[in-house]
């Protein structure tokens, strides 16, 4: 698991206003990703691309005070003379969970490959991608390029983040090969599993999740769920399967770890599995046991849940418990 702490974590792909009912908020997986491994303390830089357009230059404002302060490098995030800047109409379930309708064409749709990119790529100690910037044919180029471009040490952390119709077999799985650690949530697993079934790629296919009032058997389908990802992705280090309110489950080629999550009172889950990511990278590139990792994952996602917004600081009691628990 060692690798170069001083080496950027790079995050390549949607950066995007989310469009709620309360009002816009600066969003997209890859750019929460980035943001909130740059909370934790992690040299952290954004790829991606906004219009020229005023929600383009809100979104650069808005990252320029992130910035300061912080090791949060937003150079690489292109202007696109033609696209506009992307935006998500959401809406909330009673339960906080979003239910999203993504605009396109928008400029992340046209990320370019840039001899500064590849630069960046060779330099990457943790490369976070997941499907969705890759339903246009530039962005998914550069993006696979990007990757292919790292170094073998390279820790390449897929957030699958199934957005339908937007994703592809053939961008699924590609994304399942290149990870060394691949993120999914219950909900997703089953969809994956019905997009790859004409593929070959799973030998056994995911059901839905039992119910949740039952932690036993959602324990027994997280993990039969983790090794059947397993075994369809060679390259892969490590599976993490987020179940909402309870908690996780990590499966590495060697254990797995079940944590039942932490209690909290959700304002909203958008960025919380993106927090989770971030978590878990930043216990991973320490050298942490999967307790460890997972315990650090959960506390990044259940209060990021807890506050409104994607990407809140993290206060320092927070990053107090965080540490003591990777000492």
């Amino acid at each position: 698991m060692s690798t170069n702490l001083v080496s950027p974590i790079v995050g390549i792909g949607e950066l995007l206003w989310d469009l709620l009912p309360s009002g816009q908020r600066l969003g997209g997986t890859t750019a929460n990703f980035s943001i909130l491994a740059a909370r934790l303390g992690n040299a952290a830089t954004l790829v991606s691309r906004v219009g020229r357009d005023s929600l383009g230059d809100q979104a650069l404002f808005q990252l320029d005070a992130i910035v300061a302060g912080s090791s949060f490098d937003i150079s690489h995030i292109q202007v696109s003379p033609t696209l506009p800047t992307g935006t998500v109409t959401v809406s909330l379930d009673p339960e906080g969970r979003p239910r999203y309708q993504i605009d396109a064409p928008v400029a992340w749709d046209e990320i370019s490959l840039t001899p500064q990119l590849l630069d960046l790529a060779a330099q990457a100690s943790v490369i976070g991608y997941g499907t969705l910037a890759q339903r246009a044919t530039p962005s998914a180029s550069t993006i696979r390029t990007f990757l292919d471009a790292a170094s073998p040490a390279c820790v390449r952390v897929c957030d699958v983040n199934l957005r339908m119709p937007f994703c592809t077999p053939l961008s699924a799985r590609w994304s399942l090969q290149h990870a060394t650690i691949l993120k999914i949530s219950d909900e997703e697993l089953p969809q994956l599993s019905l997009l790859l079934r004409d593929t070959g790629l799973f030998k056994a296919e995911i059901p839905l999740a039992p119910a949740h009032d039952d932690p036993a058997a959602l324990t027994a389908w997280a993990t039969q769920a983790a090794y059947t990802l397993l075994e369809s992705a060679p390259g892969c280090r490590l599976i993490a399967i987020t179940l909402g309110p309870h908690g996780s489950l990590l499966a590495s080629r060697t254990d797995t770890c079940r944590h039942p999550g932490f209690p909290t009172t959700v304002a909203d889950t958008i960025g919380a599995g993106d927090a989770f990511t971030a978590g878990l990278v930043h216990a991973w590139l320490r050298n942490s046991s999967l307790e460890h990792i997972s315990t650090v994952a959960n506390l990044c996602g259940s209060y990021v849940a807890s506050q409104q917004g994607a990407t809140p600081e993290f206060p320092a009691d927070l990053l107090t418990t965080i540490k003591s628990k990777l000492a």
